[in-house]
């Protein structure tokens, strides 16, 4: 059976900054990597992933929405890890202050932008950032799922997410 796993994550931007997390070594998911602040959706998020990264940051970081601007979803990312397919909406903000609280999921950094990539990140994660720091905002989102080229490597295949019917 196929089950389906549905996270909300936020890329902080403060200045030149991006806020990260090395995470626990306790964690279930990617025990000591680095990632972005962020968690899965409760059941009555489900239909407002927005609703869910607003609560993630907070928890995860201290920063209430109006410590933040521009919220918006750049990316969405499908990807299966064994028998669970896992949708991930991917959002980008400023913080407006660098002052964050602790949070027992790992520890947050402020990394500076050059330096995000030399990070140990999770694939997929991975090849989000080089995007997103490659490209830059974008005005509409972008859907990632991860798969292989033409010769079996892994990687992310990218596509605008468009409504046909608005075209």
């Amino acid at each position: 059976m196929i089950r389906a796993r549905m996270i909300a994550t936020a890329l902080l931007f403060h200045d030149n900054d991006l806020l990260m997390m090395k995470r626990s070594l306790t964690r279930t998911l990617s025990p000591g990597l680095w990632a972005a602040v962020g968690g899965h959706l409760e059941p009555e998020e489900i239909n407002d992933p927005q609703a869910a990264i607003l609560r993630e940051i907070h928890e995860e970081t201290g920063l209430l929405p109006e410590d933040i601007a521009d919220l918006r979803l750049q990316y969405i990312l499908l990807r299966l890890n064994q028998k669970e397919v896992r949708q991930q909406f991917i959002y980008t903000a400023s913080a407006l202050r660098r002052d964050v609280g602790l949070t027992e999921e790992g520890e947050l950094h402020w990394i500076p932008r050059e330096q995000v990539l030399n990070r140990e990140i999770p694939f997929i994660f991975h090849r989000l950032l080089e995007h997103y720091l490659e490209r830059g905002p974008s005005r509409h989102v972008w859907v990632g799922t991860a798969g292989y080229d033409g010769d079996g490597k892994a990687t992310v295949h990218w596509t605008e997410l468009a409504d046909p019917q608005q075209v």
